[in-house]
């Protein structure tokens, strides 16, 4: 599903900042995979690789069969759309759209039948749970709520990889709960491929697998006892 080999990120400047040094890992499809590590370890900027975010200075990087580094950026842009998700730390979602609104976005973004991408912006919020939210304005949702709605948006065009960046970060601990179980949920009965930044712990009973990074290179990659 993901192949990625010796990725390399330099940050240009007086003094140049490697935060990644060569970094190779494969992800199978299906496979709820965490990336931990210090403060600086290159977790994020892995992740931003990884969804074709950024651009790494060197390595390369295959995602179902594609070599995803040489599209053009049309391109790239075009499958980001149609084949990966992305959940962030602070929510992204427009203030001025409703619940359903946000949801659909990308859908809308890729063209298409109008009432198709809302029925199916619809299905989604009641698989996240939030069925009865449609018409909330993020504003009136909690932050938990508004972390559900964009998870629901990340899977509205059916995603092969969720990326998500920290999506708990700015959770308590019970919504934070809330969001990884669903993950969890989405993963064994969905058979959703994900790919989680996070800093916590505690999160590594959800996951699959762990890729440890410090100072830009992989630690270790451990495998955990996954609980129902």
């Amino acid at each position: 599903m993901i192949e990625a080999e010796n990725l390399k990120k330099v940050y240009p400047g007086k003094v140049p900042t490697e935060a990644l040094k060569g970094v190779s890992f494969a992800i199978d499809s299906g496979e709820f995979m965490a990336i931990m590590g210090r403060s600086g370890s290159g977790k994020s900027t892995l992740l931003h690789q990884l969804g074709l975010i950024d651009t790494p200075t060197d390595g390369n990087i295959v995602i179902d069969g594609v070599e995803v580094l040489s599209l053009s950026e049309s391109k790239k842009t075009l499958f980001r759309l149609e084949h990966l998700g992305y959940v962030f730390q602070e929510y992204a979602l427009i203030v001025e759209l409703n619940a359903l609104q946000n949801v659909y976005l990308p859908a809308f973004a890729l063209g298409g039948n109008q009432n198709g991408y809302k029925k199916r912006a619809q299905e989604v919020l009641e698989i996240v749970g939030l069925g009865d939210r449609l018409d909330h304005y993020p504003h009136e949702l909690s932050g938990g709520e508004q972390q559900r709605v964009a998870v629901a948006r990340a899977l509205i065009n059916k995603p092969k990889i969720l990326f998500a960046d920290e999506p708990t970060a700015n959770l308590d601990s019970v919504s934070a709960k809330v969001v990884l179980e669903l993950f969890r949920q989405l993963n064994k009965e969905l058979g959703q491929t994900i790919v989680m930044v996070t800093h916590e712990p505690e999160d590594v009973k959800y996951v699959d697998r762990v890729i440890w990074l410090r100072d830009g290179l992989i630690e270790k990659v451990e495998n955990q006892a996954v609980r129902n």
